[in-house]
Formats: C-alpha cells, sequence, structure tokens
C-alpha cells in the first residue's frame, strides 16, 4: 500500500519560515503530481500548491511570493517551502498524491496525515 507521511510542522513566529517535508512510500509506479492542501479551525479544507512530475507549478493566491513547491523524484518527496509566514497561515498541512502503482494503471489519490502549523508571537 502507498502511504504519505508529512513533517516539519511546528511553531513559528510572524516572518519566520519552516519547510514541510512529504514522503511516499511503498508500490509506486509514478507520481503525476503532488499537492499541499491545509486546514485552518473552522474552514474547509485548501489547496495550497501543486507540482506535476514535469515541475509545473500552482500556488493559491494567498501565498504566493511566500511558499516554494519543489520535489525529489528520486526520493518520491515533495517539499513546502514557507517563507514570511503569518498567523492566517497556522492550519494543518496535509500531503496528496496522484499515484499509477503499475504501468497502465489508473491513478489514485492518497492522503497523508497531516502536519501542524503555527504561527504566532
Amino acid at each position: 500500500q502507498v502511504q504519505l507521511v508529512e513533517s516539519g510542522g511546528g511553531l513559528v513566529q510572524p516572518g519566520g519560515s519552516l519547510r514541510l517535508s512529504c514522503a511516499a512510500s511503498g508500490t509506486i509506479y509514478r507520481i503525476n503530481y503532488m499537492t499541499w492542501y491545509r486546514q485552518a479551525p473552522g474552514k474547509q479544507r485548501g489547496l495550497v500548491a501543486q507540482i506535476t512530475s514535469g515541475g509545473s507549478e500552482n500556488y493559491a493566491d494567498s501565498v504566493k511570493g511566500r511558499f516554494t513547491i519543489s520535489r525529489d523524484n528520486a526520493k518520491n518527496t515533495v517539499y513546502l517551502q514557507m517563507n514570511s509566514l503569518k498567523p492566517e497561515d497556522t492550519a494543518v498541512y496535509y500531503c496528496n498524491a496522484n499515484i499509477e502503482k503499475y504501468d497502465g494503471y489508473v491513478s489514485r489519490t492518497y492522503w497523508g496525515q497531516g502536519t501542524q502549523v503555527t504561527v504566532s508571537s
């Protein structure tokens, strides 16, 4: 089975930085794209950033210019570098991946369990 494990969350002051990691393991033939979502208390889950296997990136307007998504295909890992953090960035951050387990198989999406990011002075 495929498993996604997030790490790197924690407590940081406004204006600070954090780097999140998400490592995929298990039976994986190809990862088509990987995505970061977040969900704050009382809010619905929303897309933060996405990157394809070819390196194309997409960001939510609220994080453009502050967050950078990247990936290491050899390690099946995606990263989210978060700079100039604001209190409104406080949320649980979830990793999502669209994965083909075998060549020619239909792809499926998988979720990690989330990592808490708290921005507070």
